[in-house]
């Protein structure tokens, strides 16, 4: 078999892999020696008033430990190596994530260990270091927690990586679509053809289209203000490129990005009051005065029509009279308008 087809064939035989993962403390040893993997998955703990991110950590602790256990089921040699020896891969997948779920992850990485084992490839540049294909985050907290890292070591191609990296992202779905979109606009770049994009995000041609379709019409900068935005979808995508497309949507957007508290808000409200901002109805214009003029041609009337009413005003200065004039006329003109709407009703 293969290389490429044993990498998919194992890729398939996993399940979903949790964000995160707890496991039992890792053996001591030689850091080159492969580790054996707990037989049974240790039951979720949780606590009282758990809450937000680590509480949806706890939720996803036994499909960690099958995930594991089927990885090592596949024949693959888990070892522990340290994080300082391995690089992040060639095609960035991710935009800044939420602080708050990575300290949660790091947090319950620290108390339970490591359960799934990244995936790593020895590096193409560098003798005696390693690039990682998936399990970045599972990286960073080891490195931030100094501690070394589970990890399947295997010969990848930068083909095989790409698939590998986007398939487990697939997998388990959480990605943000503007996330996916770039990533596939990054393996464009590099040269991938479609085929490798295609089985990498697990989309087919129309949709891959679709993707890199929207992610090269939002600007680099909107992206970077608004983040990955987990809760928008294609339609509201779709929705923001087709309104950042109308006249005068970049004073909106710079608008709305200087207010102060933009950058204060999650990424998925960013996003929403970026493009309430921007679909929102243009204000319409007040309608000109209308001015007046008596039989010499002097402006003497400016009559200014609103929402409330209307509004006469009388230069004093062109007719000083003429004011009170109206004023004292107005139970006449108004006998004389209701009898014209009495006529017009009996015509």
């Amino acid at each position: 078999m293969k290389r490429k087809d044993a990498l998919r064939a194992a890729l398939s035989a996993r399940s979903q892999e949790p964000q995160q993962e707890p496991q039992a403390e890792l053996p001591a040893g030689n850091p080159a020696e492969p580790v054996d993997m707990p037989s049974e998955a240790p039951r979720p703990l949780v606590r009282s008033g758990a809450v937000g991110a680590m509480g949806r950590s706890l939720g996803r602790i036994a499909s960690a430990a099958a995930e594991a256990r089927a990885m090592v089921a596949s024949g693959d040699r888990v070892v522990e190596l340290d994080p300082a020896l391995i690089d992040g891969s060639f095609v960035q997948d991710r935009l800044t994530g939420d602080p708050a779920e990575h300290a949660a992850f790091v947090e319950l990485i620290r108390e339970r260990g490591q359960q799934v084992p990244i995936l790593v490839r020895p590096h193409p540049g560098v003798e005696g270091r390693y690039q990682v294909a998936y399990g970045h985050r599972r990286l960073r907290a080891a490195a931030e927690l100094g501690r070394p890292v589970r990890a399947v070591v295997k010969a990848l191609t930068d083909e095989d990586l790409v698939v590998a990296q986007g398939q487990e992202n697939s997998a388990r779905a959480d990605l943000s679509y503007i996330e996916r979109a770039l990533f596939a606009i990054a393996l464009e770049d590099r040269g991938f053809d479609r085929a490798t994009i295609m089985a990498a995000l697990a989309v087919e041609k129309t949709q891959l289209s679709r993707l890199i379709g929207i992610g090269r019409a939002v600007p680099a900068t909107i992206v970077a203000a608004v983040g990955p935005a987990p809760k928008a979808g294609r339609p509201r995508w779709t929705a923001l490129v087709e309104a950042l497309a109308r006249d005068g949507a970049g004073e909106v957007v710079s608008r709305i990005l200087a207010v102060p508290d933009f950058s204060d808000l999650s990424s998925d409200d960013r996003f929403a009051r970026l493009l309430a901002g921007l679909t929102a109805p243009a204000p319409r214009p007040a309608p000109s005065p209308a001015i007046w003029t008596n039989l010499g041609g002097r402006p003497v009337v400016r009559i200014e029509r609103g929402r409330q009413g209307t509004q006469l005003t009388v230069d004093d200065t062109l007719e000083p009279d003429f004011a009170a004039y109206l004023i004292q006329s107005l139970p006449q003109l108004y006998a004389a308008f209701a009898e014209s709407k009495t006529r017009d009703e009996t015509d």
